[in-house]
């Protein structure tokens, strides 16, 4: 565990606050929902995903739809791509979404993307065609999923499968 040197002191109602540096560091936003876990006499903290729970149907789901369409399929939480099948997957999974994702899928944005350059990470930008719809449940988007090809355009029936499997996972967390 690393140290940061900075102390804090706990209310009266046993709330600690997390400096603004290490907020930001690793991009906590206000109102995001925090894990926590004690580990013998340390307590951690990690930023919570609804969609973790999720894991294993998104990589099946991702890897059967990327089998079928033979593009790349990926799936994200609000902070990182969880799930991801196709070429290149060590280079984008459990990587953190660029904020030009982040801020789309915070608009309920479908994302359409026809041979343009797009950082879909931190630091890495493509050419390709994309498309990405937000993963919404209970009214609030949690992640997203997309398909991807730097090549063949995105067609109609593939676009349609990833909004059935977003609304579909939208109702997973749901429930």
């Amino acid at each position: 565990m690393k140290t940061t040197g900075v102390v804090r002191r706990i209310d009266d109602l046993g709330r600690i606050v997390i400096p603004k540096e290490i907020r930001r560091s690793l991009k906590i936003r206000d109102g995001e929902a925090m894990e926590i876990f004690v580990d013998n006499e340390y307590i951690a903290l990690k930023k919570y995903s609804c969609l973790d729970e999720l894991v294993n149907i998104s990589n099946e789901l991702v890897e059967s739809i990327s089998n079928e369409f033979k593009k790349n399929v990926f799936i994200t939480d609000m902070n990182k791509i969880i799930a991801w099948s196709g070429n290149d997957r060590k280079s984008y999974y459990n990587k953190n979404i660029s904020s030009y994702i982040y801020n789309k899928i915070v608009e309920r944005m479908k994302i359409d993307i026809n041979n343009e350059k797009i950082e879909l990470i931190d630091g890495k930008e493509i050419i390709c065609n994309c498309v990405i719809f937000p993963i919404i449940a209970n009214g609030d988007v949690k992640g997203a999923i997309s398909i991807m090809s730097e090549k063949e355009i995105i067609t109609a029936n593939e676009e349609q499968i990833i909004k059935v499997v977003a609304q579909f996972l939208g109702k997973q967390v749901e429930e």
